[in-house]
């Protein structure tokens, strides 16, 4: 690796104040991931567009940890994956096959998130996928696609077949393969991915404890009605949530501002 972390000058001030406001929160979902242990070493990746723009994104420096990210270390891509910033780090081109697709064809969806956790792996691996069996499916279940696997994602030939499977959706399920959220901003992105996250690790539980009791879906659908009622004057979950994020960080480490 041509450089590390702590090396990286700082772009701020040298990027717009739009850019770096969500390279800082790019940043810290990186950061956030690694604490809630959804990383797979350094073999996922989130990505965000850059603001004012149709085909640049943000992602991360490959064979950078996720707790090493900062603000400064993201590079800045196209839609097929090249640099265009010169930064000193390398890129994972391949790992960008899902992002790209996903960027494309959903103007929405200015940041991506997907993961590879165990929980999430197991639930992919069932046949019958995410059940109804817990408040928090609740969030999830209403808003949820599923794509079959079709071997590393690796080949531009199975993005229209991920698109399609996403649909409108917040939340996929990749099957035998991992969980993937989007988001208008990173906050909602990752707000939803620990809904998603925590769904599946309750249900992997569960199935080891007795028999399970599922929520009828008219009472998921009303529940869910009246808690969008209550959080949607307020921003919704990721605006509810994300600065309590940033504060938890902030007491442990800045580096990710940098």
């Amino acid at each position: 690796m041509p450089a590390s972390t702590l090396e990286i000058p700082s772009l701020k001030g040298k990027v717009s104040a739009e850019e770096w406001a969500v390279r800082v929160d790019l940043a810290a979902a990186y950061r956030l991931v690694s604490r809630y242990g959804w990383e797979d070493l350094v073999f996922t990746h989130i990505s965000a567009r850059v603001p004012g723009t149709e085909d640049q994104f943000l992602i991360n420096p490959y064979g950078v940890f996720f707790d090493e990210i900062t603000a400064s270390s993201l590079v800045k891509i196209d839609q097929q994956g090249k640099k265009v910033d010169g930064s000193p780090f390398f890129v994972n081109e391949a790992g960008f096959v899902i992002h790209s697709a996903i960027h494309a064809a959903r103007h929405d969806a200015k940041c991506v998130l997907h993961t590879h956790t165990l929980n999430g792996v197991a639930v992919s691996a069932q046949r019958a996928g995410l059940l109804p069996i817990s408040q928090h499916s609740m969030f999830v279940l209403r808003s949820l696609g599923y794509h079959d696997f079709e071997g590393p994602a690796l080949d531009d030939a199975e993005k229209p077949r991920l698109v399609a499977d996403l649909g409108d959706n917040t939340s996929l399920i990749l099957r035998n393969h991992g969980l993937l959220t989007v988001g208008a901003t990173v906050a909602d992105a990752f707000v939803a991915m620990y809904y998603l996250e925590a769904s599946c690790a309750i249900q992997v539980r569960a199935q080891g404890g007795g028999e399970l009791i599922p929520v009828p879906k008219e009472v998921m659908d009303e529940g869910y009605a009246r808690v969008a009622a209550v959080q949607r004057p307020r921003g919704g979950q990721g605006a509810l949530v994300w600065p309590g994020l940033l504060r938890r960080l902030d007491r442990a480490d800045t580096s990710y501002r940098d």
